[in-house]
């Protein structure tokens, strides 16, 4: 009969024990919730208004939840008696209250980040528009790297010093089996010192041709004209040949006109006068880039012009408006002057085929 009480008592302290504890937990994660929404409701009020505050509010209640979780389950890990697995239990416990530590400072990292860009935009510079996302995620990695750490001293007992010297070891296996992200970390960095670009240049690599729309601790993006986001690793872009279309001081537009052989030298010169005098103080032009006209080449069938002009600035689409005007100027003076282009022909001399038909 005390045997049976015991059991009794036993088995009703315990169903207590894991009652309390799941009500422990239920609070937490309740109030986490509960705090999720009301943070991130606030967050998205004064979003435009006050966008670092937005921001530490949203990563607030990123991590609300987790957080009351893990004071929740710490609360109900109290009211129960472990027993044998009590070492089990708290060393979970410790690890799990490391993760937590860490996405936490993982979510806050967004907020300086936030605050960062926001300085970024108001300098003329573009360089600290490229070095904000890899200073936040550099905070990001160092945080996992030190959470890392801190579970391996928890689960081995160990102190700081000897994992360290362990990490140390196995860095150098992970640093050889990891040599293209170490290649294109110093990549990154090589494009940071030197910078053939910023966030926003138009750039040509490998035939890639758009504007730069992120450069991370990995890769670049570009979009492409088409449409197209082309990702490339800094290891490679750092060693490439890019041209930065965007840092050109102008355009420069190369183009032949064509006239037939029977054309007159008299017509020629009339033709070479009318570019001349179409593209005499035209729009785009510095006056240290005339524009140069001249009959250069006896080509297989015309007597060719060639055109240059450089367009100031290089505002691409404005020049492809000017070109247009100015071709179609071209083409209606050489019709008024009865001035002809020439297209590809050829002439067959018959006199031979003539006599052999003769000879027959």
């Amino acid at each position: 009969m005390n045997s049976l009480d015991t059991l009794v008592a036993f088995t009703g302290n315990t169903l207590s024990q894991v009652i309390s504890l799941f009500l422990l937990l239920l609070v937490g994660t309740s109030t986490g919730m509960l705090l999720k929404i009301v943070l991130k409701k606030r967050a998205l009020l004064i979003k435009h208004e006050r966008i670092i505050t937005a921001s530490v509010l949203s990563a607030s209640s990123r991590a609300a939840l987790l957080v009351f979780f893990t004071i929740g389950l710490l609360a109900g890990v109290q009211v129960i008696e472990l027993g044998a697995a009590e070492s089990f239990v708290m060393t979970s416990i410790e690890v799990l209250i490391t993760v937590c530590i860490a996405m936490t400072a993982i979510f806050f990292v967004d907020a300086p980040t936030v605050w960062l860009k926001r300085r970024a935009a108001m300098t003329p510079s573009k360089m600290d528009d490229m070095l904000a996302p890899i200073l936040s995620k550099s905070l990001k990695a160092t945080v996992v790297v030190l959470a890392i750490v801190q579970v391996a001293q928890t689960l081995s007992g160990k102190e700081i010093t000897s994992i360290l010297a362990g990490l140390g070891i196995g860095g150098l296996a992970i640093a050889l089996a990891a040599q293209d992200t170490i290649k294109n970390f110093f990549g990154s960095i090589v494009l940071i010192a030197d910078k053939p670009f910023t966030i926003g240049d138009r750039i040509n690599v490998d035939g890639h041709d758009g504007p730069v729309e992120t450069v991370g601790m990995r890769s670049t993006q570009i979009r492409t004209l088409d449409g197209h986001l082309v990702t490339i690793p800094n290891g490679e872009m750092a060693n490439k040949t890019i041209w930065n279309i965007s840092k050109r001081p102008y355009i420069r537009k190369i183009f032949n006109l064509g006239l037939p052989y029977d054309t007159s030298p008299s017509k020629v010169r009339e033709a070479k006068a009318i570019v001349e005098e179409l593209l005499h103080n035209h729009e785009g032009m510095n006056p240290e880039f005339p524009p140069k006209i001249y009959f250069n080449d006896f080509a297989d069938s015309t007597l060719n012009l060639i055109c240059i002009f450089w367009y100031h600035p290089p505002a691409y689409w404005e020049f492809l408006a000017f070109t247009e005007k100015l071709n179609l100027n071209i083409l209606t003076r050489f019709n008024s002057a009865g001035i002809e282009f020439a297209f590809p022909t050829q002439t067959i001399d018959l006199k031979d085929s003539r006599r052999a038909i003769a000879d027959l």
